[in-house]
C-alpha cells in the first residue's frame, strides 16, 4: 500500500515538473522580443542613432495625439529624394512614392485593448521614448523590448508621481 502511494506521489511530482517546464517554455516563447518582417528595411540605429533624427520628427503625432503615428511616405521622401537614393530599401520607398501608395508597416509595439494609452501626456511630461520602447536608437530592426504591462506602468507612474487612479488608463 505504501509503495503504491509513493509511486503516485512520484508520478504526480514528475507530471508537475513537466507541466511547469512546459509553462515556462511557452511563457518565454511568447514574451521574448520578436522581429516583425517589415515591407521596407528600416533602421532606427541609422536614423535616430547615427544621424540623431529626433523621434518626433518622424512620429509627429506623439506630442498631440493618442498614437505617435507612422511617418508618411512624403515625410520619408523629404530626405530620401536625395539621401541614400541608390540604396535598395530607399528604392522600395521611392516605388511607394511613385505609385502614391502608403507603406503597410507591421505594428511592433502593442498594449491590450482594455488599456487606454495616449502618447501626448507622456511626451509633454518629458518621458523619453526609450523609457517604454527601450534603446530604440540602437535597433537595426525594431522590437518590443518591454512588456508594457500594468506593473511597469504603475512603477513608472509612482516614480514620476503621476496618477495611479485606475481610470487614468482603464475606461
Amino acid at each position: 500500500m505504501k509503495k503504491m502511494g509513493r509511486r503516485k506521489l512520484i508520478v504526480f511530482l514528475l507530471a508537475g515538473v513537466v507541466f511547469v517546464g512546459i509553462g515556462v517554455f511557452l511563457l518565454s516563447a511568447f514574451t521574448r522580443a520578436r522581429v516583425a518582417q517589415q515591407p521596407i528595411g528600416f533602421s532606427h540605429k541609422v536614423h535616430a542613432g547615427d544621424f540623431k533624427v529626433a523621434c518626433e520628427y518622424c512620429h509627429s503625432y506623439a506630442r498631440r495625439a493618442a498614437v505617435a503615428g507612422i511617418p508618411s511616405v512624403q515625410r520619408c521622401m523629404g530626405c530620401h529624394k536625395i539621401t541614400a537614393a541608390d540604396k535598395p530599401e530607399v528604392q522600395k520607398l521611392q516605388n511607394h512614392w511613385n505609385q502614391k501608395q502608403p507603406i503597410q508597416w507591421v505594428k511592433v509595439t502593442s498594449m491590450p485593448d482594455f488599456v487606454f494609452f495616449e502618447h501626448w501626456p507622456h511626451v509633454r511630461a518629458g518621458v523619453k521614448c526609450q523609457t517604454c520602447h527601450g534603446p530604440i536608437e540602437t535597433m537595426e530592426e525594431t522590437v518590443q523590448v518591454n512588456a508594457l504591462d500594468m506593473n511597469e506602468c504603475l512603477a513608472c507612474h509612482r516614480k514620476q508621481k503621476a496618477s495611479i487612479d485606475c481610470v487614468t488608463c482603464h475606461w
